[in-house]
């Protein structure tokens, strides 16, 4: 393995590390149970998508967690997003639609940054067949605002019973 492999993993060893240490703050706010759900639904999700752009041979993953057993970023897809996501709809649970398009900026846009950062500097991802980082930028940022309806539907629901 060489020099720039093992900076790689000691740099997802690192992500790793820091989304575990997020995950007890987010989830300490009320309602737990909205938050979970919300974790739940992006992780699941998440996974669902990445396998399809995996198989699709759009995006690769050469150097990631657990590589024997998924082909996904299972780092990004079961705990950073879905940690962002929580904090994401924390920041906007009560905000008018419009601002939280405005405040979804804040997260989308330096995951979008670290992103491009990591394909063009690290084995951590490789990028083909034309994909670039406005894709990943659109992509997060739709589905993003589509977790937040997500869960705001299953808040009303709940309300009506």
């Amino acid at each position: 393995m060489n020099k720039n492999n093992k900076r790689d993993e000691l740099f997802l060893g690192g992500l790793l590390v820091l989304g575990l240490g997020i995950l007890p703050f987010i989830f300490r706010k009320p309602p737990i149970k909205d938050w979970l759900l919300v974790y739940l639904w992006n992780a699941v999700t998440n996974i669902i998508i990445d396998h399809c752009i995996v198989s699709a041979d759009i995006v690769r993953y050469p150097i990631r967690l657990l590589p024997k057993t998924f082909k996904s970023n299972v780092l990004f897809d079961f705990l950073l997003y879905p940690a962002m996501t929580i904090a994401y709809n924390q920041k906007t649970k009560d905000d008018k639609f419009i601002t939280s398009l405005f405040k979804l900026l804040i997260y989308i846009v330096p995951m979008t940054i670290i992103e491009e950062l990591a394909e063009k500097k690290t084995k951590l991802i490789t990028f083909k067949k034309g994909w670039k980082w406005y894709h990943s930028f659109f992509s997060l940022y739709i589905k993003s605002l589509l977790d937040r309806l997500w869960i705001k539907w299953v808040r009303r629901t709940e309300e009506k019973q």
